[in-house]
């Protein structure tokens, strides 16, 4: 199975070389082992490219699968490689209706990756009970899910799969108990809804 990252070199154009390391999402170990003298961290980096010469956005929509990365490492060559590491969060649970939809908490030189992982993964499964408990829709768990990524870790919200021709209008779908027509006296709500 492995712990599945992507490494990301920053080019001179500001572009990004995209190769895979099939372990490297285990913990940030390779914030260490990237070096100069080892650019692919003695073999921890696969050397065949994923991509070359893409943008940020094109990783995130067409690369960064939420639901198979642990780890976005972004190296910068001519910073001494100095080494960036976030931490990938799917933002939907176990019957993926929004499979695509992920964020990223970027990791401080002091910050433990397992704390960060810690605190997401209770969050989020909080957040399902009460989804499963009936206090709270899928949607307003999501929203509430990315407002607390971004507010307590100024994490970067993006939906893979999108196309990046079109601007990112992603919308939720709706929950069942959101939408116009499942007020209906005879689903099964008792009519509590509007009329």
């Amino acid at each position: 199975m492995g712990h599945r990252a992507l490494v990301a070199y920053e080019r001179p154009d500001h572009l990004y070389d995209l190769r895979y390391s099939h372990w490297g999402g285990q913990d940030d170990s390779l914030r260490d082992e990237i070096t100069a003298d080892a650019p692919l961290a003695d073999g921890a980096v696969d050397g065949s490219l994923l991509a070359d010469s893409i943008t940020r956005d094109r990783i995130l929509a067409e690369h960064l699968d939420p639901c198979v990365h642990e780890l976005l490492y972004v190296v910068s060559p001519e910073a001494d490689y100095t080494v960036t590491a976030s931490v990938v969060c799917w933002l939907e649970w176990g019957d993926g209706r929004d499979a695509g939809r992920g964020a990223l908490i970027s990791l401080e030189p002091d910050d433990d990756v397992h704390r960060v992982r810690t605190w997401f993964r209770a969050t989020k499964t909080v957040l399902g009970d009460s989804i499963e408990m009936g206090a709270l829709s899928r949607r307003a768990a999501r929203t509430y899910l990315e407002a607390r990524v971004c507010e307590d870790y100024d994490g970067t919200i993006y939906t893979h799969g999108r196309s990046l021709d079109e601007p990112d209008a992603y919308e939720p779908r709706r929950d069942r108990l959101l939408a116009d027509d499942a007020w209906d006296a005879d689903d099964g709500l008792g009519g509590v809804g509007p009329h």
